[in-house]
């Protein structure tokens, strides 16, 4: 049997990671400054990540939701208390993609609506709903144009309000950063006017933190910087720190029911165990304040670079827009100097996504790399 090839690889293969560096098969040492697509939020392979889940899975690994797991109610506890969304209800699933389809289908519930409202760029992930309001028609198949939707400019607020003023939206979906777009931040002002048309025309607030939330940004999730209530926010990639875990912070106004949600992985023992070390590692460690005071010095650095046309982010996710294709800058950097970049949607932008513990050490070297490749 083949894999069904549909990644287009580079010619490597990491066989062991620490901290913020990656080794391949012929130990040469690769300083990891996208961390697998912002998942790897407290670094490869710490000591107390292993350790828990070490423990957890001599113990047990998994058992069906059909019976009490106290993990979860000690992750909702603790992940409450950190994120300051202690008053909200917590579902956990296995994906950041399974979190926007359960957001949306409480939504739909809540306002008995099907519109949605989502914004150009927005990538929100590939399964059947949350591809149809990803801005991507290339990953869209017949099949999944299953209900209504608007795509409006972002920061744009009177074209939110005319689309909610037809009274037929279910949801209004945003990024906390736009990530695969290229590192594009909604301004507070336009999540709190949001926010606002919302309540007044009915329809539900959905904050897609997927790929912004846990700390990336320097705020534990990236809206936080506006003074908004979402109704729901998505969360995933960074929570597990590589283990495959998700989930849906519900607003106490929605009412539970049995039947409502489910899924089989999703919330099991393992995945909670690895959501409450990343958890555990960020408080002790301090990473949310090392996101914010590390990116800020990243970010001053990136903008003294010669040919950098706009740097875009916040904390430690950044957007490098380049005058030209970022591919094969990317390439050089990997192959020639050992550093792991992210590309984007927009074909010039670099994303740079690392470990939350990255230091200005790390960062020193990071621009060393860049003035080499950009002469």
């Amino acid at each position: 049997m083949n894999l069904f090839d549909v990644y287009p690889l580079f010619d490597l293969e990491p066989v062991r990671a620490e901290g913020c560096y990656v080794y391949d098969q012929n130990d040469r040492k690769f300083l990891d400054f996208y961390g697998g697509h912002a998942v790897i939020s407290i670094g490869h392979s710490h000591p107390h990540y292993v350790r828990r889940l070490q423990e957890q899975v001599a113990k047990i690994g998994f058992y069906s939701n059909s019976v009490q797991n106290p993990l979860q109610v000690e992750l909702s506890q603790k992940l409450g208390e950190l994120s300051g969304c202690d008053d909200y209800q917590l579902f956990l699933c296995n994906s950041g993609a399974e979190a926007n389809e359960n957001a949306l289908k409480v939504a739909s519930f809540a306002t008995d609506r099907k519109r949605i409202v989502v914004f150009e760029k927005a990538f929100h992930g590939r399964t059947s709903a949350a591809v149809n309001i990803t801005d991507n028609d290339k990953i869209k198949a017949p099949i999944n144009a299953t209900f209504p939707v608007t795509f409006l400019p972002l920061n744009d607020t009177a074209a939110v309000e005319r689309a909610l003023k037809k009274e037929d939206v279910a949801a209004v979906v945003v990024e906390g950063i736009q990530g695969i777009a290229g590192i594009y931040v909604p301004s507070s002002a336009f999540l709190e006017e949001v926010a606002v048309l919302c309540k007044k025309y009915g329809a539900c607030l959905i904050m897609d933190e997927i790929q912004s939330g846990f700390g990336r940004s320097g705020n534990f999730f990236a809206f936080q910087r506006a003074n908004i209530q979402p109704d729901l926010i998505t969360i995933a990639k960074g929570m597990g720190n590589g283990f495959p875990v998700g989930g849906v912070l519900i607003h106490p106004r929605f009412e539970a029911n049995y039947g409502l949600l489910g899924t089989t992985f999703g919330g099991n023992h393992l995945a909670c165990v690895a959501t409450l070390a990343v958890l555990e590692v960020m408080e002790q460690e301090g990473l949310q304040e090392n996101a914010r005071k590390v990116g800020a010095y990243l970010k001053t650095q990136l903008e003294q670079l010669p040919g950098i046309k706009e740097v875009r982010g916040e904390g430690l996710m950044l957007g490098l827009q380049l005058a030209e294709p970022a591919g094969p800058l990317r390439k050089q950097l990997l192959f020639e100097h050992g550093v792991f970049t992210g590309s984007a949607a927009q074909a010039e932008t670099i994303r740079l996504l690392p470990p939350l513990g990255i230091g200005k050490a790390e960062v020193d070297v990071l621009m060393e790399k860049l003035r080499l490749v950009l002469v």
